[in-house]
């Protein structure tokens, strides 16, 4: 295990990390730690470990790198759709979707009665109604899959799919406008944006395929709350949502509701908040996005943790500060150290800001 000779130690770190020969799963989720997970890896892999919790698992690929790795790796994530990401490339080890599976996806069976719930719904929102219609067919039939780990990849290439369609990638305001419009444009691609769904759908089902590996160890996906996680893993990776100093916090079901609302298609209707404009999903109460016990919550999640090596990732302009989680750290642990990526920006953010690693044993 690692050495260290102070009970506290700083280190800075920069850009060097930024690239790494593994391939990765795609991104384009707020709060990816793709150019960061060399860097994290480097921090952490002089410990013994064997079983990893990725508790806040997102686009999976801290999870994904750890598999690589050849960790036992446990991936979890409150929001359904990422938990089908986490199906698809950390629990499963050998299935892969047949082309020819996948493209029956997105043929219209003839004897089936398809419902149109997002062409009704979200007309001039976010896609035109011949890619709504398709959405409604699409999720239909993958929902007919019977495989788990087949009806994951499907979900996942049709996620990534979604995502590269959307100007900034969210679902965050009704913009379909964007895309339409005939202008000169100073962010976005169009080209990317004009591509039928179709192409997109089966350029992403392949790279899910050529992502899928046996790393000889039972990994496991999650849908659950982190505390309704066990605790009994040698080290837990943290990587929760963020909150500003000024107590604005990232908010992931309001960026990807669409994707949430997909993989729960049959009580969709029933979960809107119909009086918004871009028809996102009713609040529900997350302690995370609340300033005020975002400090007592981080707090918890340490101590529930706390005879794992921890390593958490956090911005170091956020509420609870570097010091204050290091020093919840230092209450459970012996040893405690702080990593600095810099330089690193934050997409959608001006704010001159490190990520920040902290680690404790």
């Amino acid at each position: 295990m690692n050495k260290m000779n102070s009970r506290y130690a700083q280190i800075t770190l920069s850009m060097e990390y930024a690239e790494d020969a593994v391939k990765l799963p795609s991104t384009r989720y707020q709060g990816s730690k793709a150019k960061l997970v060399r860097w994290i890896w480097d921090n952490i892999k002089d410990f013994e470990f064997e079983s990893v919790l990725d508790a806040f698992g997102g686009t999976g690929v801290v999870a994904y790198y750890l598999k690589r790795k050849g960790k036992e790796v446990h991936y979890n994530d409150y929001l359904k759709f990422n938990y089908y990401i986490g199906l698809a490339l950390i629990e499963n080890n050998n299935v892969t979707l047949p082309e020819e599976k996948a493209k029956s996806l997105m043929r219209k069976n003839h004897h089936v009665a398809y419902k149109t719930f997002i062409y009704d719904t979200f007309k001039d929102i976010y896609y035109t109604d011949d890619e709504n219609l398709w959405l409604d067919i699409v999720v239909q039939n993958i929902e007919k899959l019977t495989n788990i780990y087949e009806k994951a990849i499907a979900y996942y290439a049709l996620f990534q799919a979604a995502l590269v369609k959307r100007p900034f990638n969210l679902f965050h305001r009704r913009n379909l406008y964007l895309r339409l419009a005939d202008v000169n444009r100073s962010f976005g691609n169009k080209a990317t944006w004009d591509t039928p769904f179709e192409v997109h759908f089966m350029n992403f089902v392949e790279e899910a395929n050529s992502l899928i590996f046996d790393n000889e160890k039972k990994n496991r996906a999650y849908n659950l709350d982190v505390f309704q996680l066990r605790e009994d893993f040698d080290l837990v990776y943290l990587d929760p949502p963020y909150t500003s100093k000024k107590g604005i916090t990232v908010d992931y079901l309001e960026f990807y509701h669409f994707l949430e609302g997909v993989v729960h298609y049959e009580n969709w209707c029933n979960m809107i908040d119909y009086k918004t404009k871009h028809k996102r999903l009713k609040r529900k109460y997350n302690a995370w996005n609340d300033p005020k016990r975002i400090k007592n919550i981080f707090k918890d999640v340490i101590h529930k943790f706390e005879s794992s090596i921890l390593c958490i990732s956090y911005r170091s302009d956020g509420i609870p500060s570097i010091n204050e989680i290091k020093k919840w750290v230092g209450e459970v642990k012996q040893n405690v150290k702080v990593a600095y990526f810099k330089n690193y920006k934050y997409v959608l953010s001006r704010n001159n800001t490190h990520e920040a690693l902290i680690i404790g044993w």
